[in-house]
Formats: structure tokens, sequence, C-alpha cells
């Protein structure tokens, strides 16, 4: 078999990974989704109980509704929020299921090189296919052959920890009884139970800490939440852009996420410790953890601690590739400063596509989440354009492939993520300095633009 018979290798059968071989269907290419875990969609399933702050219109991909569309598939209303429950079983299984065999769960990618090639060696590298090692659900082991890797496995499964340096605080292992790194469903009765009138902290400043805040409340106000409590640890300190963009952002669920935390605030459901960074995790004698700074504060003792501290790209199975990866958010090099939080947190990212995607080892990609390394506010649109420019990349069509387009909705939040443990340095948004001009569709390439699309 010639390398370009070869199938092309996506990692990951989520959103993107999904869309990714919707558009090399498209292509004329074959893909081979391998999915580590038992059902499409496995990552998004863990958060099903979370609403998403895009629409329905916003989170399915093109090339993916052609598939879809023989099947008598009919697209849920594009002005609703589905969860994430909602968008695996009503978009990402029916896409895997057309899919069919192209899609194999229970496959672990444990390992990606070059055909007798570790990365030391120069000797025809990029002449050579790559060997993608997988271990299966039975316990076995196989090899299979690549003429392109596409990795779409995501950060879901390497949260950060609450430990300010990046480390793990100290103590924080031996606490996981008490500690989750994910939003909780309070609907769940049990889980209800673990946090209703306890004292929870919440470590982290993004959405998924606001969305974490609100549940919380609406606990509190609850006939069976009484006493609930909750206090919001941040790292830096409070500015006008600490609860987000609220109602100038373009994404207006996203906007009302950190409305509904700094309601929570205000309203006295929760406290805001600024400032903060945890060095220790101490168990009391009455179980309850005791969060210790790293100037040696001591905060009062809670019953429970959620970190939201973001993720980070698992790049252990990729070891043997010569990736060009930033020294800082472990993202491509050439997409890096388009995504760096130390240079901006505005909503819109200047378009991007498999050039901002490759690296020294032809022929590897990595997408989606994964491809932000450990910067946050990735959407999903920004995925499906990815994989688009990328599968028109493998099958040759650079002057396709160069022209990618990309609009984001405004956060409503400009400027860098200011001085570090102050509020932010943002540009005044009355000026129309900054990053958050009015958006604009950019083009890059030669020939009639693809459609524009929203995240």
């Amino acid at each position: 078999m010639t390398e370009q018979q070869l199938p092309v290798i996506v990692i990951g059968a989520g959103p993107v990974g999904l869309a990714a071989a919707a558009h090399l269907i498209e292509r004329g290419l074959e893909p081979l989704v391998l999915e580590a875990g038992e059902t499409a969609g496995s990552a998004v399933r863990e958060w099903s109980h979370v609403r998403l702050f895009s629409t329905w219109g916003e989170v399915t991909d093109p090339a993916a509704e052609k598939l879809l569309a023989p099947t008598g598939w009919v697209k849920p209303d594009a002005a609703t929020y589905p969860t994430g429950g909602g968008w695996a079983e009503q978009y990402l299984q029916p896409l895997a299921d057309v899919l069919g065999e192209r899609v194999r769960l229970g496959a672990t990618v444990t390992g990606v090189s070059r055909v007798g090639r570790d990365r030391i060696v120069d000797a025809d590298r990029v002449k050579q296919p790559f060997v993608v090692h997988v271990s299966t659900a039975g316990g076995g082991e196989e090899r299979i052959f690549a003429r392109a890797v596409i990795d779409a496995s995501g950060t879901w499964a390497t949260p950060s920890p609450a430990g300010g340096s990046g480390l793990p605080a100290l103590g924080e292992k031996g606490a996981a009884d008490r500690i989750t790194y994910r939003v909780p469903d309070l609907k769940d009765p049990a889980v209800r139970a673990r946090y209703a009138g306890k004292r929870t902290a919440v470590i982290g400043s993004g959405a998924s800490a606001f969305t974490a805040l609100a549940y919380l409340a609406d606990l509190a106000k609850s006939e069976d939440g009484t006493g609930t409590h909750g206090v919001w640890i941040l790292r830096r300190g409070i500015s006008g852009s600490t609860f987000g963009g609220g109602e100038a952002d373009q994404l207006p669920a996203r906007g009302a996420l950190g409305l509904a935390a700094k309601e929570a605030v205000d309203n006295g459901y929760a406290d805001a410790v600024s400032g903060f960074r945890t060095d220790t995790v101490e168990r009391g004698a009455d179980g309850r953890l005791i969060l210790v700074g790293e100037e040696g504060q001591r905060l009062d003792p809670v019953d429970e601690v959620i970190v939201l501290t973001g993720f980070r790209p698992d790049l252990t199975f990729l070891d043997e590739l010569r990736l060009g990866l930033d020294e800082r958010l472990q993202a491509p090099v050439e997409l890096a400063p388009l995504i760096d939080p130390n240079q901006h947190s505005c909503g819109t990212v200047y378009p991007h596509g498999h050039r901002e995607l490759s690296h020294p080892d032809q022929g590897i990609y990595l997408v989606g989440m994964k491809s932000y390394g450990r910067a946050p506010t990735f959407l999903a649109m920004t995925g499906y354009e990815q994989v688009r420019s990328v599968a028109a990349a493998i099958a040759g069509d650079i002057g396709a492939a160069d022209r990618v387009e990309l609009t984001l909705p405004e956060t409503g939040v400009c400027g860098g993520a200011g001085l570090f443990d102050e509020p932010d340095a943002s540009t005044n948004e009355s000026d129309g300095g900054g990053c958050c001009a009015t958006p604009a569709t950019l083009q890059v390439g030669i020939g009639a633009p693809a459609a524009s699309r929203g995240c």
C-alpha cells in the first residue's frame, strides 16, 4: 500500500475530530477516527449537564451536516442552546453512526512516530509514513500506518491543578476525596447532597468557574440547599473584566455567565478572595480543608473544593515526533501569539489554519482544544475552520487551505491579561483601541472565500 492509500488517523471522536473526518471524506480521503472512550463524544458526555453558551447554529459543522442530511437528520433550532448531553446525543452520536466503521471506540493511542525513525533520525524522515500505536479495550495492542495524523484528543483528561505554581499544591492529592476538577451536576441527588448546606471553594476565573458559582447560588436559594456558600478564589485582583464581557459579549449566554457569578457575590451567596495563589491544602481535625496561600494566608475551612483552573495538553504519546510548540502555551508556535492571554483577552482571533498548525514533522496537526495548549476561550467553530483548512492541505489543495475565514464574537473584554496579580491594565473600551475593534472577517489567500461562519 502506498502512502497515498493510507488513511488519515484522527485521534478523538469529539466535535472537532468527527468534523475532521467529515472534511476528509469530502476531500476524497479516508479517515480512521480512534476514540479512547466507549462512545462518541465521551468527554462531552462527562459535562452533559452543562449548557453551552453557543447556540446550535454555532456548534455544528457544515461538512458534517452534509453527511447527516441523507439520513433524515434534522438540525435542532439554531437559536437554542444545547447542553453537553444534547450536543452528544443529537449531533455527535448521529455523526459517528454515519461514519460507521471509520470510528473505532475503546482505542487509546499510546504513541505516534515515523516508521523506522525516532525523533533523532533525519535520514529520509519526511518520506516515511506515520505509525500509530494503539491499545484496545480488551488489552490488545496494534500499530496502524497513516499518511497524516490529526490529533483532536482535546485536553479534558488533563485538568490543571489548584497550585498557583502550576504544580499540585502540597496536600492536594491527599485531599482528593473533597476536590473535583469538574463543574458538579447539582441535579444529581448524590452530588447535590455533597454540596448542599456546605461551604465550597471555587478556584478559577473563567466560564467554568462562573457556572459553578451560579449553580451553588441556585442551590443556596433552594429549600434543600440552605446554608450553601461559595468562596471564589482568584489568583489575580478584581477589575472591570473579572466577570467577563457581560452585556457587551456578542455571545449573550457567555456574558450572562459572568453576570450570574457577579450576582452570586453581590447577593452574598459567595465571597470573593482575590490575589490568592494556593500553596498548600491542609486537612483539619474535622476533615474539612484549609487552603493556604503562597504568602502564608490561611482561609477559613471549606467542606469541598472545585478546581477550575483550565486544562493542559497531554503530549506524552507524541514524544517521538518533532513538534514546534510555544514554550509557554504548549500551542503551535505560529498560533501561540494569536491566542496568548498574556497579550490579549478578546474573543477575536486572527484567521488561522494549516500553516499556523503545522510542525517540523510535516503531516501532524494538533487541532481543536489541544491546538490552544493552555490558552483559554476556545470555541467550536474555531476547530471546525481549522480542520477544514487542514483537510484541504492534506489533500493538496493549498489554495483552499489558505482561504481561512474566522470571525469570533467579541467577549467585550479588551486588552492584555494585566500585571501579575493586579487588576487588568486594559485599554479603555471607549477609545476604540486595543484588540476589540468592530470584528471583521479577514481573508487569507486568493479566490472565492469560504462561507463566513460564527463560533
